[in-house]
């Protein structure tokens, strides 16, 4: 029998996305939520923490892709659930500016896109998620369509993380580099990238890219007065 004590509940949300299942995960979403846990923290500290266990076990070759895959189905479902319930805006003071998220060409994978998605939702930014694969001329065509402020990619394989210095050089090629702010991410970035390639920040987890949205954007609002 399942405890609904809060620390067996984030551990068997944790685990549920370790062993790639989602039922298991859909479930101890609702058990968590019948017993008050806040959603991000059971998100965040829950499945939050197996989703890096995943990533870590992909990035040692411990897990393949078929793995990974069943367990981004499983975050999915989760994020999905978390979008639902996170409706009202933490920070109704900001503007309802619009960030560009996606994960680069050539990367099909988006299990820790989603979750970064969902934190900044439930903060109550404006996301529009591109998906994967998203080649840099379609990110910026819809960052420029949409008039985005922010501009965030993610990159889970070493070699696609080149994608994201090539945005880089694409936006100041056209002019561009002033008028959006950049944020990369994903298991093999690091704050060293970020700054090797000129982007605007760098976001470690969810968590840590909601909060540097936040302030990309407070900072924004400061100098446009």
């Amino acid at each position: 029998m399942n405890s609904n004590s809060k620390y067996d509940i984030l551990n068997d949300a944790a685990s549920a996305i370790v062993k790639c299942n989602k039922a298991e995960a859909v479930a101890a979403m609702h058990r968590g939520l019948d017993a008050g846990i806040d959603p991000i923290e059971l998100f965040m500290n829950g499945f939050g923490r197996g989703l890096h266990e995943v990533g870590e076990a992909f990035g040692k070759g411990r897990i393949f892709l078929p793995e990974l895959t069943l367990a981004a189905d499983a975050m999915k479902a989760i994020s999905s659930m978390v979008d639902m319930i996170a409706q009202v805006p933490r920070f109704p003071s900001l503007p309802l500016e619009t960030i560009i998220i996606a994960t680069v060409e050539g990367d099909i994978h988006d299990i820790g896109k989603c979750l970064v998605v969902s934190v900044m939702r439930s903060e109550g930014l404006h996301v529009i998620d591109l998906g994967c694969d998203v080649p840099n001329d379609v990110i910026i065509r819809k960052a420029l369509e949409h008039d985005a402020s922010i501009i965030a990619t993610s990159a889970l394989l070493t070699t696609t993380i080149l994608q994201q210095e090539k945005l880089e050089i694409a936006l100041r090629e056209r002019g561009l580099k002033g008028r959006f702010r950049t944020m990369v991410g994903g298991a093999p970035v690091t704050r060293r990238w970020a700054e090797s390639i000129g982007a605007d920040a760098y976001a470690a987890n969810g968590q840590d890219a909601a909060q540097c949205a936040l302030r990309l954007l407070t900072e924004r609002m400061e100098k446009n007065g």
